[in-house]
């Protein structure tokens, strides 16, 4: 059973920075996609960025050029590092994974979550 145990977030300013992680050991496995996904008060979940075995990423329209996900070289923690932040970046946040068998990084193939993190930008 793979466990996410994420940290980081918090309280900023509009403008400023912040860095999620998430400690998921992904070395034991071939084959996976890990995501950061958040939750807008009153809104669906969302996904924000996806990175795969390979090293491939991708993100939403909505945070290109000003959100970067990362793992370290261990593959043991997954990051999301944040910049220039917007009041509309308000959400919980969650880093999910698939792995092995797996033909999708969207939320719905994700089989492990966080337990989230809030991160709440003031304007």
């Amino acid at each position: 059973q793979l466990q996410l145990v994420q940290s980081g977030g918090g309280s900023v300013q509009a403008g400023g920075s912040l860095r999620l992680s998430c400690t998921a050991p992904m070395y034991t496995y071939d084959t996976y996609c890990l995501g950061w996904f958040r939750q807008a008060p009153g809104k669906e979940r969302e996904g924000v960025a996806v990175i795969d075995s390979d090293d491939s990423s991708s993100y939403a329209d909505f945070v290109k050029g000003r959100f970067t996900i990362s793992q370290d070289n261990a593959k043991t923690t997954l990051y999301l590092q944040m910049s220039d932040l917007k009041p509309e970046d308000t959400a919980m946040y969650y880093c999910a994974a698939v792995v092995d068998d797996w033909d999708s990084c969207a939320e719905y193939s994700m089989d492990y979550w966080g337990n989230g993190t809030l991160v709440t930008i003031s304007s």
